[in-house]
């Protein structure tokens, strides 16, 4: 059996008072580059999913969050070629200060029913369906 590399990535669906699930487009130059995801990022050594998007959350859209308000809601378990992506998404409904487009191409704010009409990463799309059911 081939020994296949782990990407522990954590990632956040933040939903406003409307009901609409945040979505950032990929910038070019990145791999997978125009596509929309889910804010988050890479685990750094010994950090927590939790620890995670508080750092990334912030870094990417300028936001503060507190530990409290991150719920698990579900993971993917993707395998791309030369690795396998394991990516917990939480649910996130508060945070401190304006959501900016500081890494991304472009944000969007997507109502659940619509989220399935963006191109998304192979990881991403499985949890579209998830929001969607649940929100």
């Amino acid at each position: 059996m081939a020994v296949v590399k782990l990407l522990l990535v954590a990632a956040a669906a933040l939903v406003d008072a409307d009901g609409r699930v945040l979505i950032c487009q990929r910038p070019e130059g990145k791999q997978l580059a125009g596509l929309w995801e889910f804010p988050g990022g890479k685990l750094e050594p010994g950090e927590t999913p939790e620890a995670c998007l508080i750092r990334e959350l912030d870094e990417e859209l300028g936001i503060e969050v507190s530990a409290a308000c991150l719920a698990p809601f579900v993971f993917a378990s993707h395998g791309y070629d030369g690795f396998h992506l394991l990516m917990p998404l939480y649910l996130c409904r508060r945070w401190q200060g304006f959501v900016q487009k500081r890494e991304h191409q472009a944000l969007a704010w997507v109502e659940p029913m619509k989220l399935a009409d963006y191109p998304m990463p192979p990881a991403d799309r499985p949890l579209v369906a998830y929001l969607r059911d649940f929100l």
